[in-house]
C-alpha cells in the first residue's frame, strides 16, 4: 500500500541547520517526513532529484500586481504563475489596489479575487485606513497578514490608491505606529520624507529628464535616511513590530546600525538594490525606474557588508509589473515615468548566483528571501522550512545550472518591460517548483492551476 504521496529522492535537502543527503517525503499537502537515502516509505510518485537541491518554497513579503485594477500591467494569473516559475509558493501582496486596499470591504474583495486566480499561495497586506480600532480589528478577523504604510503623500492624480496608506505627517505617523503596535503584527513602511522630496524635486526640475542621474538627485539617499532615523525614533515610544521596507543607501544602514536595539525593527532590501547601480539604469533607461531610486556601487557594497554583519536580513523583489506603453510613454523623461519593475523571476537565481559566486551561503541566502520572512510573520515553520507538518512546498534548483534573463523566457506580462536584468547569465536555475504536494511549474513550464493558492492568514503558523 502506497504511504506516501511523493518521495522526492536523490538530492540534498535544505534543513534549517544544515544541508543532508536525504530523500523528502509529501503526503496530504505536508512534509511527512525527512529519510536518510533508501529509508522512506513506499510512495505513489517518486521525484528524482539526484544532483539537485531541494529547498523550502521561497516566501517573497513584498509584491505588488494591483489586481484587480490595472489588468493591462499584470494579473493575478500571470504574476502568481511568474512566481511559480521563479520558485516562489507564497506571496506577500502589497496593499496599492484602486480603491486601496484600507478598509475591511476591500481586503476582503482583493482576497475573493486573488483566491479564484492565484496559482501559488498568497497572503494581503492591509493599510490601516481611518486609524480606528473598529477598522483594523475587522481587517484583522479578515485576515490581513500585516499592516503598510507609506511615508510620503498620494502620487498625482492616484488618491484613491493611497487612501488610507499616505501619511506624510508625523503626528499621523506615530498614531499609526501605536494602533498597529497592539495587534503584534509586522508594520512595513516606505521610508521617505514627504517634506525633503519635495525640495529635492523642485530642485531637480532644472536638470535634463532623459538623464538617469536626475530620478537620483530628485529623490537622494538623505531623503530615505531621515524618514528611516524619524520612524526608528518613534518606535521608541510606539513600541510596534516595524519593518523598514527596500533599504538603498549606505547612510540608511548607518542609521540601522545606530537605532540597533531600541525597538523590535527590521529592514529589507531588495535585488535592483543588491546586483545593479545607477549605471545599469543608464543603460535600461525609463524601464529601470524604480521608488527609492538605484543608487551608487558605496551603497550596494554598503547594502552586502549590512546582510553580512545582520543588520539587514530580508531581501524581497518589490515586484512591480507595468504596462509597456505606460513606460514608453515616459521615455525619456524619468520624473514621468511609472516607478517599479518585475523581479519575481530574478530573485532566487540571483541569490543563487551569488551563493556561486561566494557572496554568502545557501543557508543564509534561504534565510534572507524566504524563512527568516516567514518567522517574522509568524507562519515559520509551516513556511518557510521542510520539517514534519510543514506544508508540502518545495523548489528544487540546479546550483550547477544556468538562469538567463530575457523577456522570451520571463513568464510575467510585464516581461517586455524587465530590461533592468535583460540579458543576465546567472549560476542557478529553478528546476520544479511544488505547492501543497502539487507540481505548478517544471522544465520551464508553469502547470499549476487557476485558483489552486490558497489564502494564508498569521492563524495559519499556529
Amino acid at each position: 500500500m502506497n504511504i506516501l504521496d511523493t518521495l522526492i529522492s536523490g538530492g540534498d535537502v535544505l534543513l534549517p541547520d544544515s544541508l543532508v543527503k536525504a530523500d523528502l517525503g509529501l503526503k496530504d499537502g505536508k512534509v511527512a517526513g525527512v529519510y536518510s537515502p533508501g529509508t522512506a516509505p513506499t510512495a505513489a510518485e517518486t521525484i528524482d532529484a539526484t544532483g539537485k537541491t531541494i529547498l523550502p518554497g521561497i516566501v517573497d513579503i513584498h509584491f505588488h500586481v494591483r489586481a484587480p485594477a490595472y489588468p493591462e500591467r499584470g494579473t493575478v494569473l500571470s504574476e502568481t504563475r511568474a512566481a511559480a516559475a521563479g520558485g516562489v509558493t507564497t506571496l506577500f501582496e502589497m496593499p496599492i489596489s484602486k480603491p486601496c486596499c484600507s478598509t475591511p470591504e476591500e481586503l476582503t474583495r482583493r482576497r475573493d479575487h486573488f483566491s479564484e486566480n492565484a496559482v501559488i499561495d498568497f497572503a494581503l497586506y492591509a493599510a490601516p485606513g481611518d486609524l480606528t480600532e473598529a477598522s483594523r480589528d475587522k481587517m484583522m478577523d479578515i485576515g490581513a497578514i500585516a499592516w503598510k504604510i507609506f511615508t510620503t503623500p498620494s502620487p498625482a492624480g492616484r488618491a484613491d490608491e493611497f487612501e488610507g496608506l499616505a501619511f506624510p505627517d508625523e503626528a499621523d505617523q506615530l498614531r499609526a505606529l501605536q494602533l498597529l503596535a497592539d495587534t503584534g503584527m509586522p508594520i512595513v513602511v516606505h521610508a521617505e520624507s514627504a517634506s525633503l522630496l519635495a525640495y529635492f524635486e523642485d530642485a531637480a526640475k532644472a536638470l535634463d529628464p532623459a538623464d538617469a542621474a536626475t530620478h537620483g538627485i530628485s529623490r537622494p539617499a538623505i531623503c530615505e535616511t531621515v524618514a528611516v532615523a524619524k520612524l526608528l525614533a518613534m518606535n521608541m515610544t510606539a513600541q510596534a513590530k516595524l519593518h523598514i521596507a527596500h533599504v538603498t543607501s549606505a547612510e540608511t544602514v548607518r542609521v540601522l546600525r545606530a537605532f540597533a536595539g531600541t525597538s523590535d525593527f527590521t529592514a529589507e532590501t531588495c535585488p535592483q538594490y543588491l546586483f545593479t547601480t545607477e549605471e545599469d539604469v543608464a543603460k535600461a533607461g525609463i524601464y529601470a525606474k524604480v521608488n527609492p531610486p538605484i543608487r551608487h556601487q558605496a551603497d550596494q557594497d554598503a547594502l552586502w557588508q549590512a546582510i553580512e554583519d545582520g543588520v539587514i536580513n530580508y531581501v524581497t523583489t518589490d515586484h512591480a509589473p507595468f504596462a509597456k506603453a505606460e513606460k514608453q510613454a515616459a521615455e525619456g523623461n524619468f520624473p514621468a515615468a511609472p516607478p517599479g519593475v518585475p523581479g519575481i523571476e530574478f530573485i532566487l537565481p540571483a541569490m543563487l548566483d551569488a551563493v556561486a559566486q561566494g557572496r554568502l551561503s545557501l543557508k543564509r541566502a534561504h534565510e534572507l528571501i524566504c524563512s527568516n520572512g516567514a518567522r517574522r510573520y509568524g507562519l515559520y515553520p509551516f513556511k518557510g522550512a521542510l520539517l514534519p507538518g510543514s506544508a508540502a512546498d518545495v523548489t528544487i534548483v540546479d546550483l550547477n545550472g544556468e538562469t538567463v534573463l530575457s523577456s522570451a523566457t520571463l513568464h510575467t506580462h510585464a516581461r517586455e518591460v524587465a530590461r533592468l536584468f535583460e540579458g543576465r547569465h546567472l549560476r542557478g536555475n529553478v528546476a520544479q517548483t511544488i505547492l501543497q504536494g502539487k507540481t505548478v511549474f517544471k522544465d520551464g513550464a508553469v502547470i499549476g492551476a487557476q485558483g489552486a493558492g490558497e489564502f494564508v492568514t498569521p492563524a495559519a503558523g499556529k
